[in-house]
């Protein structure tokens, strides 16, 4: 193996202790430098070797500023260079590199799969380093989907090669991970025994930052451990870490030494001391640059000012925590997981605490303007939320091309209000914006309580032979609707506007229950992601041009939908418009009708799915599955597509029972598919119900004075008043979601 191919190995192999610094959080480990400045550059040679060597160090240095998918960009450049040469090692180096980086950004079917060719290749030529690398990447990745067995048996033949190619980083890199794995299982014995082996190939490493965050990861898990001596061994590896990031000008490798030392006065009790340490450590973040390691910091920075009991200056530094989150969303990987859900399972708390607390204050405000000041900031945080976990949900930046054609609601319509809940861990906060302002009533029942309910509530409500629901129904209207009641009459609310978070979204409000009626009754209601994922601009009826799609035949083991064909007719024969059924609706003949027709509405009736995965999200076409990031891309196909689809309509698509994320993904369908709104459904219904309230919207819409949720409240009545659809199960599952005028 050439001195080329060996030269990048210390920086792919080092980042894998990402995941051990933190017990699963991210931090990198390479150069800090601008990757674009940082070592030879690819287009100055004309080596290919030498490229494909260049191209791994610039990944490397991008993973070590936390930019995972302009680090996965250049190793896809380097995939084909390195495949051009007759060189098994180097492919396998950027195999190696590029499974590990898939899984960070989530990709973790293909990442097993490159690092598995990785280590065949690395094997053939003989290269046990790059072979024990991709090892421990792929126990990385076994440990992170919870196969302890697998995890282990990679570790151990990693542990093996890595010391006949004796390389000491690198086999203190893979001791580090099975003491991580054995914290896991509980096993401190073993966790012990490993750390200090380990600590023991990191004394002979020379001094560098690799030899820093080794020592960072050991004290980290030691801080994990029960034993006083384990804790205070930690201390001293935070220590040494620190002088020699002192020595080596490391701002970066400094703050997070500072950081964790915070983190060990935190957890003895020593707030005052913590304080100062984590400050310290912010300012080595800002002197490296480092805002990925800023949120870290600042936000227990906040935490103990609240507990001080300062909530402006907590405030103030949960604000700065929540900006730096913003700022390092797209490349965010907490947990070292690659999921998808992990930005709001990992640090979703930081913006819930602000809000918390921005709440608060506007309950003690003196004045009406700042107290509205305080709600609409606590508002536009649970906003910043949502919009990062749809970009999340959905993998792209869909989100900021419909932000940029929205306008700001600053008061909704008369006769509408938005109803804006926030859970909270020990009560359930109410934000009511009609166009008299915004206001806040506080309801007592914790998240924890709250979710439970509206977990069973789902479940009873698609047992259509039960009134198992009613109850819950009733409950939930008492926390939910109940205390706006007077506000929503005085204000003679007519269309009721719900951004529902986290569990709410997997159930229907329409189905609350007054206990004399169902809210439908009262409101015409339309859910949205988040009020900056909306685009308000008014349905123009005189320009209704639909493509309608449908399958009647079972087809890719899904049954028929027999309801299917009268609806198509039913549409068509009130609006005309292309009909695609059956054979007909395959996606290349789907592609080129919205390519070449300007079409306003959008119908699909056929089986959808959503899951907790977008890849795995879908409908169902006569010949495939018709992906989310395909239908967008045929969306936005067409000439005319400066002027989005005013709705789509999925009549036969659900999600499952208590799964905030496939929520999420039916709740942001509307955004990923560039139209301005969708009528949906929670779960599979009965397709002749489907097929009637459908074609009775469509009919309803017909009329110039109801606006789409309105259409959709006298479908949904028109449904209800038919004795064998009265159960909600049938007509509450459809929502409208986005644009409700």
């Amino acid at each position: 193996m050439t001195h080329h191919a060996l030269k990048y190995l210390p920086h792919w192999v080092a980042i894998s202790l990402a995941a051990l610094l933190t017990l699963g959080s991210p931090i990198s480990t390479a150069a800090s430098t601008d990757p674009a400045s940082s070592g030879t550059a690819p287009a100055q040679t004309g080596d290919p070797s030498l490229q494909v060597d260049a191209l791994l160090e610039m990944a490397a240095a991008y993973q070590a500023l936390g930019q995972q998918r302009n680090a996965l960009a250049v190793l896809r450049k380097a995939q084909p260079l390195a495949e051009s040469l007759d060189d098994p090692a180097r492919r396998a180096a950027v195999l190696g590199a590029l499974g590990k980086t898939l899984w960070l950004t989530g990709a973790t079917d293909e990442a097993h799969r490159e690092l598995e060719r990785s280590i065949t290749l690395a094997r053939q030529a003989n290269a046990p380093q790059i072979a024990a690398a991709s090892l421990n990447h792929l126990g990385n990745l076994y440990a992170d989907q919870g196969n302890v067995r697998a995890a282990r048996t990679a570790y151990e033949d990693s542990l093996k090669l890595a010391r006949q190619a004796q390389d000491p980083a690198l086999v203190a890199t893979v001791l580090i991970n099975t003491a991580r794995l054995a914290v896991k299982a509980g096993d401190s014995r073993t966790t012990e025994t490993r750390l200090t082996e380990a600590a023991r190939q990191v004394q002979a490493l020379p001094d560098s930052r690799d030899k820093a965050f080794h020592l960072l990861a050991i004290g980290q898990l030691r801080r994990s451990l029960p034993s006083a001596a384990q804790r205070a061994q930690a201390t001293q590896d935070f220590a040494a870490a620190a002088a020699l990031a002192r020595t080596l000008n490391d701002q970066r490798s400094l703050s997070y030494a500072l950081g964790y030392q915070a983190q060990l006065q935190q957890d003895a009790g020593r707030s005052a001391e913590a304080l100062a340490l984590y400050r310290q450590a912010v300012f080595a973040a800002q002197q490296a640059d480092a805002p990925e390691l800023l949120y870290r910091w600042q936000w227990p920075i906040g935490r103990l000012l609240r507990q001080q009991g300062d909530p402006d200056s907590a405030i103030l530094a949960y604000q700065q925590t929540v900006d730096h989150l913003q700022a390092i969303r797209p490349d965010f990987a907490p947990g070292q997981t690659g999921h998808a859900d992990s930005f709001r399972a990992s640090v979703g708390d930081a913006f819930t605490e602000l809000a918390d607390l921005l709440l608060q204050r506007a309950a003690h405000q003196p004045t009406a303007a700042a107290r509205e000041a305080d709600l609409r900031a606590a508002r536009d945080t649970m906003e910043a939320l949502k919009t990062a976990e749809v970009r999340d949900y959905f993998r792209d930046e869909c989100v900021a091309l419909l932000q940029s054609r929205t306008v700001a609601l600053d008061r909704p319509p008369a006769h509408t209000a938005i109803l804006y809940p926030i859970l909270l861990p020990d009560r359930l906060a109410l934000l009511l914006s009609t166009s008299h302002g915004l206001q806040q009533i506080a309801v007592s029942v914790d998240r924890d309580t709250l979710t439970g309910v509206v977990r069973e509530f789902r479940r009873y409500l698609e047992k259509r032979t039960s009134r198992e629901y009613l109850p819950l129904a009733q409950q939930l209207y008492g926390w939910l609707i109940r205390p706006l009641q007077s506000e929503l009459d005085a204000r003679q609310i007519e269309t009721l506007v719900i951004v529902p978070d986290d569990p709410l979204r997997t159930i229907p409000l329409a189905a609350l229950h007054d206990g004399q009626d169902f809210l439908i009754r009262r409101y015409a209601i339309a859910t949205t992601p988040g009020l900056t994922l909306t685009d308000l601009r008014p349905i123009q009826r005189h320009r209704i041009q639909p493509l309608l799609n449908g399958l009647t035949q079972a087809v890719q083991g899904f049954p028929a939908l027999e309801y299917v064909q009268g609806e198509l007719d039913a549409i068509h024969a009130v609006y005309g418009g292309k009909v695609l059924e059956n054979e007909a609706f395959r996606i290349a003949n789907v592609q080129q009708e919205l390519k070449e027709t300007p079409y306003s509405i959008v119908h699909v009736a056929s089986h959808g799915q959503f899951a907790s995965d977008v890849r795995n999200t879908f409908l169902l076409t006569f010949d495939d599955k018709l992906t989310l990031d395909r239908l967008e891309r045929f969306m936005a196909l067409g000439q005319y597509r400066d002027q989005p689809v005013e709705l789509l309509t999925l009549s036969a698509c659900q999600t499952a029972a208590g799964d905030d994320r496939a929520a999420l993904g039916l709740a942001g369908i509307a955004v990923k598919a560039g139209a301005r709104s969708a009528l949906a459904t929670l779960w599979f219904i009965n397709d002749q119900a489907t097929s009637l309230l459908v074609t009775e919207f469509y009919r309803q819409l017909q009329k110039p004075d109801l606006s789409k949720a309105q259409a959709l409240q006298q479908a949904q009545l028109w449904l209800l008043a038919d004795r064998r659809y009265q159960h909600p199960g049938y007509w509450a599952p459809f929502l409208l979601i986005g644009n409700w005028l």
